[in-house]
């Protein structure tokens, strides 16, 4: 933190394995919201289900609103947005949702009116958005918005109620009706309550959206959700920011982005896709409405620049250094000025370790026959398959949205059975929720419940001779990063001749 005038020292030592590592300075007004390492996270998440898919470019429509862009950001940004759109067209149910999975059988509640949401905003934006897209979707809404109960709907049913009829009002389309009957239920959940309370607001009744919350607190239990609205405790406190900026009370509101502040700023805080999108997107909606009166200068290297923006945030790639270099930053501002260095890269290969929490894998290798095989030296052309067997142990129930990722060394190749039209039919394991088969690695996507183990096998050929790197194994709740389970990676060997 750097008062008026003053002075930051320190040294900048490259992180990971040379050329992988990236170096930025971030400068802000506003409390620190690790905007360089947060996006980034967002960006290279593997997964891609409709919320994911949707939380990764979310918040790249408030970026210009935070940071000065770069023209080859704001490219990157809109190539990343309408590539967004088109991969949310293989999700459009045919009652008008989205599924939380292409081709998935039923349109998923949470995410149908996450991903709509999305769509409107860009559309306001500037991009195009298919108009019988946004059509189909709003008729999908209002259908499930005037016959919801709340017997319907698992887990968060009046949130995901409210959310609904937010995004509808959002829309130019809002069903009073409903609104009104979900603002008469009884004990009505806070964030869902904060939630309506902002659709009021788009409907021109911010008076009816004042009295709704006017006794309601900003502070949320903690908790975490594995399924549903893939909630948090933080994913609430960011809807609430989002309804005390509509309401203008931007004294309140502040209160929660430093809340938010606090939790985006440490490295050792993990987020959900949800709980960092909406907190990301909360935040550059508050920021929209500051003035950032940046003015600093920083000396790196020896070499000195003197900038500055009107802007919430300044974020500065610094050159790339073999070794340890100096890092001045000296503040002209008025005001505080948050100052940080977030350093990327990637790690030397056999630094993981096995690793396990709530959760339990083994992995086996074995030819087609099941005869064992040692993965660690494979003659040119054998076929064998790879055995996951993951575990629940029942300590904390079902586990939903759980995500299995085998990548593999590039001198074996996957026999993807779906394209020799034989699935199934030479190896047998549980049938996963979905499956998405790269040419170098397999996501697996599964429901376990307390108690159950489930089994996936992929076939593979030891296609091209040399020595390569098979990485670590591992599978993870994607809501919850307190049940994973990891096995590491190894130096594998496929050899031309007999393997004695």
């Amino acid at each position: 933190m750097l008062d008026a005038g003053k002075t930051w020292n320190t040294t900048v030592t490259p992180f990971g394995v040379a050329g992988t590592n990236v170096t930025t300075l971030e400068i802000s007004s506003l409390p620190p919201v690790n905007l360089g390492q947060r996006m980034r996270y967002l960006l290279q998440y593997p997964y891609g289900c409709i919320e994911q898919t949707t939380s990764a470019v979310f918040p790249q429509l408030y970026l210009d609103k935070i940071k000065a862009l770069t023209d080859a950001e704001k490219t990157t940004i809109q190539r990343n947005v309408t590539a967004a759109i088109e991969r949310l067209k293989t999700f459009v149910h045919s009652d008008g949702g989205f599924a939380y999975w292409p081709g998935s059988d039923d349109s998923d509640s949470w995410g149908s009116t996450y991903a709509g949401h999305f769509l409107i905003e860009a559309e306001a934006k500037g991009y195009y958005v298919p108009n019988d897209m946004i059509r189909r979707w709003k008729k999908y809404q209002k259908n499930k918005a005037q016959n919801w109960r709340k017997a319907q709907e698992y887990g968060s049913s009046e949130l995901i109620q409210a959310y609904r009829l937010y995004t509808l009002a959002l829309a130019g389309d809002a069903e009073l009706g409903a609104m009104n009957r979900l603002r008469e239920q009884n004990n009505l959940p806070t964030t869902a309550a904060w939630m309506l309370a902002a659709a009021y607001v788009k409907t021109g009744q911010p008076e009816a959206a004042k009295k709704l919350i006017e006794k309601l607190p900003t502070q949320v239990k903690p908790y975490q959700e594995l399924a549903y609205s893939y909630g948090s405790d933080l994913r609430d406190k960011a809807i609430i920011l989002e309804t005390l900026i509509l309401l203008n009370d931007r004294t309140r509101a502040f209160e929660i982005v430093k809340e938010l502040s606090y939790a985006l700023s440490d490295f050792n805080n993990w987020m959900s896709t949800q709980t960092l999108a909406w907190s990301l997107k909360s935040v550059g909606s508050f920021a929209a409405g500051e003035k950032g009166d940046l003015k600093f200068s920083y000396t790196y290297n020896g070499k000195a620049v003197t900038t500055g923006t009107d802007l919430p945030v300044a974020s500065i790639v610094l050159p790339a250094e073999n070794k340890a270099s100096d890092l001045k930053v000296v503040s002209a501002s008025k005001g505080v000025l948050f100052a940080r260095v977030i350093q990327e890269g990637v790690p030397a290969r056999g630094t993981e370790e096995d690793s396990e929490k709530n959760l339990m894998l083994t992995v086996s290798y074995t030819s087609s026959d099941g005869t064992p095989v040692n993965p660690a030296m494979l003659e040119q052309g054998t076929e064998f398959v790879a055995t996951v067997t993951v575990f629940n142990p029942g300590m904390r129930g079902l586990y939903k949205n759980l995500a299995l990722n085998q990548i593999f060394p590039s001198g074996w190749e996957i026999n993807n059975l779906r394209l020799t039209g034989d699935e199934g039919a030479r190896i047998t394991g549980d049938v996963p929720t979905y499956q998405d088969i790269r040419d170098d690695r397999v996501y697996t996507y599964f429901d376990l419940s307390a108690r159950q183990s489930k089994t996936f096998k992929v076939m593979l050929t030891a296609s091209y001779a040399g020595s390569y790197y098979l990485p670590a194994v591992s599978c993870e709740a994607m809501y919850d990063n307190n049940i994973y389970a990891r096995k590491k990676g190894m130096v594998v060997e496929v050899v031309k001749g007999v393997v004695q």
